[in-house]
């Protein structure tokens, strides 16, 4: 069956038996309307940064394990779907981007002519919505069978500093909204799986999580966890283009494959209610 908005988001079901996990990789996406290219400020800004590039095939194991991977097709800059739909601060006194962002995280504008409320809206519709409403179809599915169900939303991040943080000297960048989406034991256990394969682990800052994690773990059914990757892991982050070629993407790529085995069994090991 196929999903009236399936051009928005490519969802991937489970390819073995199920478990109550799913991973969102909300701006992987790279495809943007024609009609929206020809208003962004710059070639730089037509290079999409501040894209996590090359998530979607990073993260492409996931149905093997017996999860829903579910994967943005546009970029970021059509719409964050990692931003709340109605204005609301996640890092309340620190700088962030909107639901359209107009500048990017250095301050560079992003539109030589930013789109208007209307425009805002149809985006958050056309884009959002249908997003959102598919996540949330999944998790509540899985809560209805499993009685809970675990959240990962995975992005990944340029190391040179920029207005919210100096340069990131950490692998991963894991939050749960400082305990708020994810009780602290799991959330220790997965730092523990990222330490254990060589990697270092900041909790919780610069980032604590965005929209994804806040809004869907404050059900305490759903332990939801932000993982914040950084990109010189996997790829050159001064030549995107080239990272499935980088000599370190298919080591990371197995890494992540083996550390989220981990987290599977742990999962099944879990009963409703523990």
């Amino acid at each position: 069956m196929t999903d009236m908005h399936d051009d928005v988001f490519a969802h991937r079901p489970p390819e073995v038996d199920e478990i109550p996990l799913v991973v969102s990789v909300p701006h992987t996406g790279v495809l943007i309307p024609d009609e929206m290219a020809a208003r962004l400020a710059s070639d730089e800004m037509r290079a999409l940064p501040m894209t996590d590039w090359h998530l979607h095939h990073l993260y492409d194991f996931i149905p093997g394990l017996g999860a829903d991977l579910l994967c943005a097709r546009y970029s970021r800059f059509v719409v964050d779907l990692n931003r709340p739909p109605t204005p609301r601060a996640l890092y309340p006194g620190r700088f962030e981007t909107g639901l359209v962002a107009l500048e990017t995280f250095k301050g560079e504008p992003i539109w030589n002519e930013p789109p208007d409320e209307m425009q805002i809206s149809e985006r958050r519709e056309r884009y959002h919505t249908p997003y959102h409403d598919k996540l949330n179809a999944l998790l509540q599915d899985k809560l209805q069978r499993f009685g809970q169900v675990w959240l990962i939303d995975a992005h990944s991040i340029a190391s040179h500093p920029t207005r919210m943080h100096d340069r990131l000297d950490k692998h991963i960048y894991l939050g749960n909204r400082d305990g708020l989406s994810c009780e602290e034991g799991w959330f220790e256990f997965m730092v523990g799986q990222f330490e254990n394969r060589g990697m270092s682990v900041s909790r919780n800052y610069p980032y604590k999580g965005g929209y994804i994690t806040d809004y869907y773990g404050e059900n305490p059914a759903v332990q939801a966890v932000q993982i914040e990757m950084n990109q010189e892991l996997y790829m050159d982050q001064d030549d995107p283009a080239s990272g499935p070629r980088h000599p370190n993407f298919d080591a990371t790529r197995q890494k992540l494959r083996d550390l989220f085995g981990g987290m599977v069994q742990q999962i099944q090991l879990i009963k409703p209610g523990e």
